[in-house]
């Protein structure tokens, strides 16, 4: 793991690693009824041929390659095999309406494709009329697809050869050329392409085995369920835990989580925040349904850990620390499989309310920073340093400093080559050889950061108060009647709040969860009015595809209710 600086570039990497464990697991996915997985050797043979197909039938160094596939074996092997040819991949939401990808289609100038299932492909075939054709789609599912040259991935993957001549010449491929174009979710706009160079990733990489060395990682498995198509999930569970040997198990998506963690029973994850919260709220409503002392039992469990990951516990919870471990803990981290050993927290805030819950349980919340600028990882916490209200230290290899104005600013090798063809916004967020992330953050004497707003969300009111709409919304949705909200009140004399209850939730029950937020906040901080509304999807438009919510368009969506809410 020591030779990330040495590695040239990411093809070669994963293709020298399938020949050293070639008969090691590699990836598990749900297949005809049962969990079916390749390994290293297998995944090598399959990258090599594909690439060599994909070279015949035309595709060449520098062409953009869209994928739109859910998590599975053939993604990280597609992208091993464009990545080896020098060809650009260019990860696609499978949520993507035709529109959506006609406008990756035309930024990126890509004419080929390659889907997953038959649905997939007769999208990308309207995304295609939209946006002026498409020379070649490949399709893992046995589907044609009218008026366009279609290849099965099956004819492409069946070459039995060693990958030997393919990784020969990936090692040729410079650390500086661009492995992927990801665009960015498009919470402010119109999705951009950010060009990610094999530096970018590698350094990551190599960070993030620095970061997790105190858990001594070995044989550990990885359930996969955020999409491959964000960057975090993309470096992290494509290429960062494959190359310490880690099994990537792909989940069959977010409704099939809670069964997937008890039958994969996996000892590593990354999540976003909001899967924390539902679980967390589950938990607690489970736990408000038993008898008085069982529920006094889980109260004193969850306090006594969260004291003793402090290293303060008192001599009396060091007593009964075996009787919570078994009757508390233990049950609780069932519902996770029973081996969980830490969660990689990122890609939005976790309120810390939340950390704590499940530090207090004994899991290790690793809460990082990042965006898709930056490999996408800036800081996350060490699993023993933990300080779950920040958003932990630098990456080794990351130099990061708060500007003026409270912006914060990286520089190293994980920054981007700059935005596809948009050289305005490059020198907009490339200045003086650091990147202007956005984010507006304080770093504490120990270089722990905290990320208090975006810059550009900070709402400002009447009276000339600034105030942080993501401090206020992380701790709404922190408490369990309250599922999703949004912030508002520029130039106003008073914040309102637009809320998504939980379900089965009433109005009057959200209104006492926003009560009891109120008492935590200072003055300003404080909500007067809020407004029931429905849920924020990805189909409305109003959430991404990583569920993030998009505020600003939240903010137009409701205009009407919120110029009501604020006369």
């Amino acid at each position: 793991m020591e030779r990330y600086p040495e590695w040239p570039n990411l093809p070669a990497m994963m293709l020298t690693l399938s020949r050293r464990w070639p008969e090691r697991p590699m990836l598990r996915a749900w297949r005809d009824g049962a969990w079916q997985g390749i390994d290293w050797g297998t995944f090598g043979r399959m990258a090599a041929s594909v690439a060599r197909g994909l070279a015949a039938a035309g595709v060449g160094p520098g062409e953009r390659v869209l994928i739109a596939s859910e998590n599975r074996p053939e993604y990280v092997i597609a992208e091993t095999a464009l990545m080896a040819i020098r060809a650009i991949p260019v990860p696609a939401y499978v949520t993507n309406t035709a529109e959506d990808h006609a406008h990756l289609l035309r930024d990126s100038g890509a004419r080929t494709a390659i889907v997953s299932t038959a649905a997939l492909a007769a999208r990308m075939a309207q995304a295609a009329r939209l946006a002026g054709g498409l020379d070649l789609l490949v399709s893992m599912a046995p589907h044609a697809e009218p008026g366009l040259r279609v290849i099965k991935w099956r004819a492409l993957a069946g070459d039995p050869r060693p990958p030997d001549d393919v990784a020969q010449a990936a090692e040729g491929i410079s650390r500086e050329a661009i492995a992927c174009l990801i665009y960015t979710s498009g919470t402010g706009g119109a999705p951009k392409g950010v060009m990610l160079p094999h530096r970018a990733i590698l350094s990551n990489c190599r960070g993030a085995f620095e970061l997790v060395r105190p858990l001594d990682l070995r044989d550990e498995t990885y359930l996969s369920f955020l999409p491959l198509s964000h960057s975090y999930e993309h470096t992290v569970g494509q290429y960062f835990l494959p190359s310490i040997g880690t099994e990537i198990v792909y989940g069959r998506g977010l409704e099939h989580l809670a069964a997937d963690m008890l039958a994969v029973r996996p000892t590593i994850m990354t999540v976003v925040p909001r899967v924390l919260d539902v679980i967390r709220a589950r938990i607690l409503a489970q736990a408000a349904r038993q008898p008085a002392w069982r529920r006094a039992l889980f109260e004193r469990a969850i306090a006594a850990g969260e004291q003793r990951a402090e290293g303060s516990p008192t001599v009396l919870d060091r007593a009964l620390h075996p009787l919570f471990e078994r009757l508390v803990r233990r049950t609780v981290l069932a519902r996770f499989g029973g081996r969980l050993r830490a969660a990689m927290s990122g890609g939005a805030r976790l309120e810390p309310q939340t950390g704590r819950f499940f530090t207090g349980l004994g899991l290790a919340v690793m809460q990082g920073y990042g965006q898709t600028e930056a490999g996408p990882v800036i800081t996350a916490n060490p699993p023993d340093g933990i300080r779950i209200e920040t958003v932990g230290r630098p990456l080794e290899g990351v130099a990061l400093r708060i500007a003026d104005d409270g912006e914060v600013l990286v520089r190293g090798d994980l920054v981007m080559l700059g935005y596809w063809n948009q050289a305005a916004a490059t020198a907009e967020a490339l200045r003086d050889g650091w990147l202007h992330t956005g984010d507006i953050g304080a770093l504490d004497a120990d270089g722990y950061l905290r990320i208090t707003d975006r810059k550009k969300d900070m709402i400002v009111l009447s009276g000339g108060e600034n105030v942080s709409p993501a401090r206020v919304e992380g701790m709404l949705m922190a408490e369990p009647e309250i599922f999703q909200a949004v912030v508002a009140g520029d130039g106003r004399p008073s914040l309102s709040a637009l809320l998504v209850p939980a379900d089965g939730v009433d109005d009057r029950a959200a209104a006492l969860a926003v009560s009891r937020v109120n008492q935590r906040l200072s003055v300003t901080e404080r909500i007067r009015r809020h407004a029931v509304v429905p849920a924020f999807t990805v189909e409305n438009g109003l959430l991404t595809p990583t569920q993030k919510i998009r505020r600003a368009q939240v903010l137009r969506t409701h205009a009407e209710g919120l110029a009501r809410l604020q006369a």
